[in-house]
């Protein structure tokens, strides 16, 4: 995040990090702010998070994710405010559910249905969704086939409610980990 003093950033800036350090966490994640990106906006402010196994049945990696807020007093190209979010998740699937095809149209799905329940209005949407598929060869042989599922989407967010848009990331990426689409309380460990 920008290193200036509260009072003395934009307004609309500093609205958007209370609004984000005021949203609910899930208690499926552990979610730190980490170093925002510098030298794409006037100002930014990220996190990440990963899931806690100990929130499930499940033992090992089951997902992570970033969150990056971008305000620039001029929209860029293709931003229709002057905020921009940018988010990634990652989860691994079943190894027949990353074979199905519309995994990746499911996974789309699940960010705009978050958005909508978090009532995080916002226009120019874009991203991709990634199916991974991989087998062991040679040495590599005997290990188990292994997918995952991966998603990349930016979009201007429209007002100062960035919470909103912070909630529906996590919801995303627990989603993507099997949990349900509903918030949890949790805390930001910075």
């Amino acid at each position: 995040m920008s290193t200036e003093a509260p009072e003395n950033l934009p307004a609309d800036v500093h609205s958007a990090i209370l609004s984000i350090r005021a949203a609910s966490l899930r208690d499926e994640l552990q979610v730190e702010e980490i170093e925002a990106p510098t030298g794409i906006a006037d100002h930014a402010i990220a996190f990440s998070c990963l899931v806690k196994s100990k929130t499930s049945e499940v033992s090992g990696s089951l997902g992570t994710g970033r969150f990056v807020m971008f305000w620039s007093s001029t929209p860029q190209e293709n931003w229709t405010t002057n905020f921009r979010i940018v988010c990634f998740a990652r989860s691994p699937l079943e190894t027949n559910i990353g074979a199905d095809d519309e995994s990746t149209d499911i996974t789309w799905d699940w960010l705009t249905d978050a958005l909508a329940l978090a009532g995080a209005e916002q226009s120019a949407i874009a991203g991709t969704t990634t199916r991974i598929v991989s087998s062991g060869h040679g040495m590599m042989s005997a290990e188990a086939d292994h997918a995952e599922i991966e998603l990349r989407a930016s979009w201007s967010p429209h007002g100062t409610d960035i919470g909103r848009h912070f909630v529906a990331w996590q919801n995303v990426v627990s989603v993507m980990s099997g949990f349900p689409l509903t918030p949890g309380v949790g805390e930001v460990h910075r």
